[in-house]
């Protein structure tokens, strides 16, 4: 055992690690040493908690430890680039998990004992620790579901779906009454498993009224839902460091949701009631009558990119799909060295979670200083000779801009058709994520490659 004071400075310690790591993953180059600060503050924070604060049941602590330790171990070993955004969905799904499991422990702890207004207090704290929990867990089981495709991405719109939503919330506030004067008479359990119900139901019909475009807000907005939920846990627990963890997670994640938000001209009010959008994979009516659209084969690929002077790539989820980032980094290589100016433009919500796309980039070696987020470099387009398009829909769908009555009108794109030629690699003619054709097609300077991304960009490389 350590004594208090040593655990109370490696808590601080943690933190200060912790708020380092949030620094350093705001930016590309720092952000494998913000990934080693946050491992080292969770180390620290995991020890000085094993050894002084825990008092019994080592043998239960350290068999939990190993058995779930080596369980995440296999399964970020294991897991696809491709499937990260469903591992982030599920991780916060344990995240919830667990504050519900604590807050229920805590409650029917009969060594915990309050009176009075330190009662009614703990109690508050220990209800909002399982309804932010319930809510955290179900609706991350949801996006994960939507994310892997075991749900459909459209969303499910029920006629009352805000008054449900409504009555729901009111339900949670009146059981919450209901318990706290319970629990001063020594029961409880009741209102507490009810809401507990209550806050599940809640958070699969939020999660399943959001559209698929909408995923990576969802994302991170379950990613602060996981972190309050820690923090209410932290006060129910009086532990100063998981509450100003959770603090960090919480508002992080909050604050990420509004840069999604503003990024798809959405409200952030908006989403959580119903998102828009369909399950992708199906060509929306009246796609046909746009035009024609007029395919181009890698060999002819090659020749333009060789002859170009300005290339743009826009990466998206069928790059992550076809895992080409790593013959991109090869072809871009390629034309760097005979004196092209390649660069990358990247949608915030390029992908199915934020960052999605720099991290694919990032893990090919592709260099920092050439990837360029959507604001810094539209305005480059008109000079662009060729813009590759790599399993990219509705981040480059002029539709956004030109349709008021569009399912993604208002939202930001990338204006690739403003440049020379435009090169579209996909699979067919399907629709995006948001269910939404996309006119880009139907230009006269987009040119179609057709295939998997990956044996389509070898095929460019070998005559490149």
């Amino acid at each position: 055992m350590i004594s208090t004071g040593i655990v109370t400075v490696s808590y601080i310690a943690a933190t200060i690690l912790f708020i380092l790591a949030l620094g350093g993953l705001s930016n590309q180059e720092t952000a494998r040493r913000g990934n080693w600060y946050g491992i080292t503050g969770m180390s620290i924070a995991l020890i000085a908690t094993v050894l002084g604060v825990v008092t019994d049941n080592y043998v239960w602590l350290v068999t939990a430890l190993l058995i779930g330790g080596s369980i995440g171990l296999i399964l970020a070993r294991r897991v696809q680039m491709t499937e990260m955004p469903e591992l982030v969905a599920i991780l916060h799904s344990l995240v919830g998990l667990a504050a519900v499991m604590v807050g229920f422990a805590n409650f029917m702890d009969s060594g915990v004992h309050f009176e009075g207004v330190e009662l009614t207090i703990h109690d508050i704290e220990t209800y909002l620790g399982i309804l932010i929990g319930a809510v955290t867990f179900s609706g991350s089981v949801i996006a994960f579901g939507k994310l892997s495709g075991k749900i459909g991405g459209k969303p499910m719109l029920l006629p009352a779906r805000h008054w449900l939503n409504l009555g729901l919330l009111l339900a949670a506030i009146w059981f919450g009454r209901d318990f706290v004067i319970q629990s001063a008479a020594g029961e409880g359990l009741t209102p507490l498993l009810i809401m507990t119900a209550v806050a599940l139901v809640f958070g699969i019909h939020m999660v399943m009224a959001i559209g698929g475009a909408d995923m990576p807000v969802v994302v991170s907005m379950l990613n602060s839902y996981s972190g309050w939920a820690a923090s209410a846990t932290g006060f129910m627990l009086n532990n100063d460091l998981l509450i100003v963890t959770g603090a960090l997670v919480g508002s992080s994640g909050a604050i990420l949701s509004y840069i999604m938000c503003r990024a798809m001209n959405r409200k952030f009010l908006a989403v959580i009631a119903g998102g828009f959008g369909t399950g992708g994979g199906s060509t929306a009516k009246g796609g046909e009558d746009q035009g024609e659209v007029v395919p181009i084969s890698a060999e002819e690929t090659a020749d333009l990119l060789a002859t170009a002077k300005e290339v743009m790539i826009i990466p998206g989820y069928g790059m992550a799909v076809a895992q080409a980032q790593h013959i991109v980094y090869e072809i871009t290589t390629g034309l760097r060295n005979k004196g092209v100016n390649v660069r990358f433009g990247i949608h915030p919500v390029a992908g199915r979670m934020p960052g999605h796309m720099n991290v694919l980039l990032a893990e090919a070696k592709v260099p920092y200083d050439i990837v360029f987020e959507m604001d810094e470099i539209n305005e480059d387009f008109p000079d662009i000779d060729v813009s590759v398009i790599i399993g990219a829909n509705d981040i480059v769908n002029p539709s956004a801009l030109d349709e008021p009555d569009s399912p993604i009108a208002g939202m930001p794109v990338l204006e690739c058709w403003k440049g020379k030629t435009t090169i579209v690699l996909k699979r067919s003619m399907a629709t995006g994520y948001a269910g939404v054709q996309n006119p880009l097609f139907f230009k006269e300077n987009t040119r179609m490659l057709f295939g998997d991304a990956k044996d389509s960009l070898d095929a460019v490389f070998k005559t490149l």
